[in-house]
C-alpha cells in the first residue's frame, strides 16, 4: 500500500488490517481475530479474502471517495445559496436554516449550510469568541430571580424612531417577557414589570444594574433614614419594596450575563423579524414582538431544576395601580389646594394633615391620597400670572462723529489761532459809561490864578 492510501485509512481499519495479517500468517485464528476486531467470523473471512486479492487496499470501503447516494441535489444546493445571498446575507447559518424552512419550505441542517457557504466562499455572520467568566449556577425555581434591563439599539434600522427594549428573563428557565418603549425610565420600567406580574405573578427578587431608574443617586431623607434605608429609594425601588420584591444590583454588565446574552440574540433575530414584517412604528414593533416571544420561549426555554413556581399571586385587596405608579409628597395649602407639575387641585374632603400623596398612574390619571385614603378633588384653572411691567424700549445709542474741520480732530501740537483783541470792546464800554461821550478822555480843568 502506498503512503496516500495509508493516510486515507482510519485507525479502526489499520487495527483490522493488522489482525487480518496475523490471521493470514496463522498466528491467530480467524475467530480470535474477529473477536478482537469486534466483527462476526463471517465478516472477518470476507475481509481476509479481499485483502488476499486486492492487498492492503481491500480493507477500505468501496464507497470511499465517491459521492453519497443520499446527498442533496445540486439544484437544491444552488437554490439555497442563491436565496441566502439574496435575502439572508447578514444571517448566521442557524437562523438562515430556520428561515429557509419557515418561508421557503426548504429543510437544511445548519452545519450543512455552513459547509456549503464555506465551499462557495460566501461570507456569513460568525459567532464571536466569548470571554471567560466565572460560572454561576442558575436559580433552582421559576420565579426565584428575574433579570431585567433596557436595550438601546437601532431596532427599526432607520425605518422609524429609535426604540428601547425593556426585557425580562427568568434566571431558572430563561422565560422571556419584553416590550418596546420610546425611552428607558421609571414609567417604562414599572409598566413592563406590570406585564410580567400579570402574566406570571410577583417574583421573589429582581436582578438589575445601577441605572438611576433602579437606584437613586440622592442622599436619603430623614423619613427614609428612620425607616432603615441607607440610600434614597427611587420610584422603582419603592414599588418593589411595597410588593415585597428584593432588589439586587449588579456591579458589572457581565454579572447579569443572561439578560445581556438575551439582548445579543434579540438584536440578531428580532431585528430581522421586524425587517421582514416591515415594522416602522412603536405599535407595529410591539405587535411583531408579541408574535415572536411565544416562539422564542418555545425554542430557548429550559426546564428548572425544581418544578416549584415561586411566583406569588397579586393579593385580591391590592390594586397594582396604587403601587406601580409615581408617588410624590405635596404640601396641602391653607385653602385646601395642592400644586403638582404646574396644575392646581382643590381637595374637596376634610383632611387632617399637612401633606398629600399624589399618585401619577401609568395611564396618566392623577389620584390624591392621605393616610392611604383616596381624596376627591377637582382641577382648578391655572392662576393668572402677575402682570409684568412694561419696559420702554431702549433706543440704541448712535455714535456722533465730528466733522473733519472740528478742532477736536486737530493735533495738540498745532499752533493755536490768534485771539481777537478785546481792547476796542473795552474802549467802547468805557465811552458809553463816560459823562463826556464825545471825548475819549475827560478835559483837563483850567485853573487861572
Amino acid at each position: 500500500m502506498d503512503g496516500e492510501d495509508l493516510l486515507r485509512m482510519k485507525p479502526r481499519e489499520i487495527k483490522r488490517l493488522h489482525l487480518i495479517r496475523q490471521a493470514l500468517e496463522q498466528r491467530i485464528s480467524q475467530k480470535q481475530a474477529a473477536e478482537v476486531a469486534g466483527l462476526s467470523p463471517r465478516q472477518m473471512r470476507r475481509l481476509m479474502k479481499r485483502v488476499e486479492v486486492e492487498g492492503d487496499r481491500g480493507i477500505l470501503h468501496r464507497r470511499r471517495g465517491k459521492p453519497s447516494n443520499r446527498r442533496i441535489a445540486d439544484q437544491t444546493k444552488q437554490k439555497v445559496l442563491g436565496l441566502f445571498e439574496k435575502h439572508y446575507a447578514d444571517y448566521g447559518p442557524t437562523l438562515a436554516s430556520e428561515k429557509l424552512q419557515e418561508r421557503h419550505r426548504i429543510e437544511i441542517h445548519p452545519e450543512t449550510l455552513r459547509l456549503w457557504l464555506r465551499q462557495a466562499r460566501l461570507p456569513y455572520k460568525q459567532r464571536k469568541a466569548r470571554p471567560h467568566r466565572q460560572w454561576r449556577p442558575r436559580r433552582r425555581c421559576f420565579g426565584e430571580m428575574v433579570q431585567l434591563d433596557g436595550s438601546h439599539h437601532e431596532w427599526l434600522e432607520g425605518r422609524g424612531p429609535r426604540l428601547v427594549l425593556m426585557g425580562y428573563i427568568d434566571d431558572a428557565t430563561s422565560t422571556v417577557e419584553a416590550r418596546f418603549y420610546d425611552h428607558e425610565g421609571t414609567v417604562p420600567a414599572l409598566d413592563s414589570f406590570r406585564s410580567w406580574v400579570q402574566r406570571y405573578g410577583i417574583p421573589c427578587s429582581v436582578y438589575l444594574d445601577k441605572h438611576t431608574t433602579y437606584r437613586s443617586p440622592q442622599t436619603p431623607t430623614v423619613e427614609e433614614q428612620l425607616q432603615g434605608h441607607e440610600q434614597s429609594q427611587s420610584q422603582f425601588q419603592r414599588a418593589m419594596s411595597e410588593l415585597g420584591v428584593e432588589v439586587i444590583h449588579a456591579h458589572s454588565p457581565a454579572a447579569k450575563g443572561r439578560i445581556e446574552r438575551l439582548f445579543q440574540t434579540l438584536q440578531d433575530r428580532l431585528v430581522k423579524e421586524l425587517r421582514l414584517a416591515g415594522a416602522s412604528t412603536l405599535a407595529e414593533a410591539n405587535q411583531v414582538l408579541q408574535r415572536y416571544l411565544p416562539l422564542h420561549n418555545q425554542r430557548f426555554r429550559v426546564e428548572a431544576a425544581q418544578p416549584t413556581d415561586l411566583h406569588r399571586r397579586v393579593p385580591a385587596r391590592l390594586d397594582l395601580n396604587t403601587v406601580l405608579c409615581l408617588k410624590t409628597q405635596r404640601r396641602l395649602n391653607a385653602d385646601s389646594t395642592v400644586q403638582h407639575e404646574g396644575q392646581v387641585y382643590l381637595v374637596q374632603d376634610r383632611v387632617q394633615g399637612q401633606t398629600v400623596t399624589v399618585h401619577q398612574r401609568l395611564d396618566g390619571s392623577i389620584q390624591l391620597r392621605c393616610h392611604n385614603r383616596p381624596l376627591s378633588y377637582r382641577l382648578l384653572p391655572q392662576r393668572p400670572r402677575k402682570a409684568q411691567p412694561i419696559l420702554k424700549p431702549v433706543l440704541a445709542k448712535t455714535s456722533h462723529r465730528p466733522a473733519a474741520e472740528h478742532p477736536w480732530r486737530g493735533s495738540y501740537k498745532r499752533p493755536r489761532p490768534e485771539r481777537h483783541s478785546r481792547a476796542p470792546i473795552r474802549a467802547l464800554v468805557r465811552g458809553a459809561l463816560s459823562p463826556f461821550p464825545n471825548s475819549v478822555e475827560p478835559p483837563e480843568a483850567s485853573c487861572k490864578p
